[in-house]
């Protein structure tokens, strides 16, 4: 299947009401673990690439490219997306470089800002036939979107979404960003309100932090795209400390890397089977057919 479109993932899954899985990558050897994962379980995948990732490689070009051929190689269909993107010439780097789609994060921003540079940026996307992500926060971007007592207003939400001309909006439902116990509880009511407002697929972000039950419901409720990334660091770095543990005088790094990264792809794999396997609807979500797109 090789490279696809990061729509092609979500519009699939938002019409057959399964999840579409969007996992992290850290490094090369995440990533290779993740295309693992997705040619294991013949599961489409959504790479993600994030600011703070870019950051750490020290520029977007390495670690994108490489992200990009591990994905043209592999026998599973695969995504590649810049996560939690605020500065506009990394997205455009980064169409530059082949990416299919982007996360705009404005979200940090007063919302009339958030609207302005968010539709700006869609704009110059989808004149590079790009897709196009983005996050509605509090005003003035105030302890996180995704801080577990803030939720997303539908009105509101539609009213961005009209005015950005967004493909997918990151709603805050209950999780948070960076969670270490997988423990939230999401407002599933508030999903399926969303689902039926908004003409655009939902994407949960802080997934890391919502248990395996709670995720399909969410999925059922009405919630396409799932992100998911501190908690396949977790496993990465569980395992690193393990394998470190056992042989103290281990000094080759491919030695305990290796296990950690074929931990994440079981893992990740785990997560996928999660994520792709239909939940019964509620007759109450049921009944709420999304938006015309």
């Amino acid at each position: 299947m090789s490279l696809v479109l990061t729509s092609s993932i979500v519009d699939a899954a938002r019409e057959t009401r399964v999840g579409a899985a969007a996992f992290n990558v850290i490094h090369l050897e995440t990533a290779e673990a993740l295309v693992t994962a997705a040619e294991r379980t013949n599961t489409p995948l959504i790479l993600q690439i994030s600011e703070n990732c870019i950051r750490y490689h020290g520029s977007l070009l390495p670690i994108t490219r490489a992200t990009l051929a591990l994905a043209e190689s592999s026998a599973a269909p695969i995504a590649v997306h810049l996560d939690h993107i605020t500065e506009a010439e990394l997205v455009r780097q980064g169409v530059a470089a082949g990416v299919g789609s982007v996360m705009v994060d404005a979200s940090a921003l007063p919302y009339e800002e958030n609207v302005t540079a968010t539709a700006e940026l869609t704009s110059w996307c989808h004149d590079h036939d790009v897709y196009v992500e983005a996050e509605l926060g509090e005003v003035g971007g105030k302890d996180g979107v995704h801080a577990p007592g803030v939720r997303t207003e539908p009105a509101e939400a539609l009213a961005f979404v009209q005015a950005t001309g967004v493909d997918a909006l990151a709603v805050a439902v209950g999780s948070s960003h960076a969670m270490h116990e997988r423990t939230a509880v999401l407002d599933k009511n508030l999903i399926a309100e969303l689902r039926a407002a908004l003409p655009v697929p939902l994407v949960l972000h802080g997934s890391s932090g919502v248990p395996d039950d709670e995720l399909r419901r969410a999925i059922a409720a009405g919630m396409t795209k799932i992100n998911i990334s501190t908690h396949l660091v977790s496993v990465f770095t569980r395992s690193i400390r393990q394998t470190l543990g056992a042989d103290p005088a281990l000094v080759d790094s491919r030695k305990y890397i290796k296990p950690a990264r074929e931990a994440v792809a079981q893992e990740a794999a785990r997560l996928l089977d999660v994520l792709s396997t239909p939940a019964p609807v509620p007759e109450q979500y049921a009944a709420q057919a999304p938006a015309p797109g």
